[in-house]
């Protein structure tokens, strides 16, 4: 009898422990997803100041700009697995921007065009780690809620897999924005 309280406890400890592991782990997970959501927002906010300096010197480049506001504001909508890819479609929206801005010497001469570029790469940065620390916190949290034992009570509980944040297209359409213009 006291072997069975015994381990009876036992078993509630571990189980109290695992739970508020997890609960630790999914904490971390929108948390980290928190932070990308900061430097997305941050990049947000730079498009449009970035697509006025170019329209100052580009006018008839109508189709990019419309197309990179179009892409901003469903990035800026998306939610869960499609907002991977409306992020992608922002990226390919930038790279034509600055392909345009290449056409302009006088653009890339801009002071307040080189400030925008230089803040939009820190920016790209700065996603690409929080995304990864998002990947790796989400990968830890997946991991341990599929091993033996927490397998066995962390569905009961109300854990599920989270998805990580992949971007989708070519392995050339994942590499940060090169906005060098030297």
């Amino acid at each position: 009898m006291i072997f069975a309280v015994g381990l009876l406890v036992v078993l509630g400890i571990y189980v109290g422990t695992a739970y508020n592991g997890l609960v630790t782990l999914r904490e971390r997970v929108k948390n980290a997803w928190a932070q990308v959501d900061v430097q997305l927002k941050r990049r947000y906010d730079l498009i449009p100041n970035l697509v006025s300096t170019v329209k100052g010197y580009a006018k008839h480049e109508k189709e990019t700009f419309e197309r990179i506001t179009q892409a901003r504001s469903q990035a800026m909508s998306a939610e869960g697995p499609g907002r991977a890819e409306a992020e992608t479609e922002l990226t390919r929206s930038i790279r034509s921007l600055f392909a345009v801005a290449e056409n302009y010497p006088e653009l890339k001469a801009d002071a307040n065009f080189r400030h925008l570029q230089e803040e939009l790469s820190q920016t790209e940065s700065k996603i690409a780690y929080a995304r990864q620390f998002y990947n790796d916190t989400v990968q830890r949290f997946n991991i341990r809620i599929k091993v033996f034992p927490v397998v066995l009570f962390a569905g009961s509980f109300g854990f599920r897999e989270e998805s990580f944040f992949n971007l989708e297209g070519s392995p050339d359409e994942r590499e940060n924005i090169n906005i060098s213009f030297d």
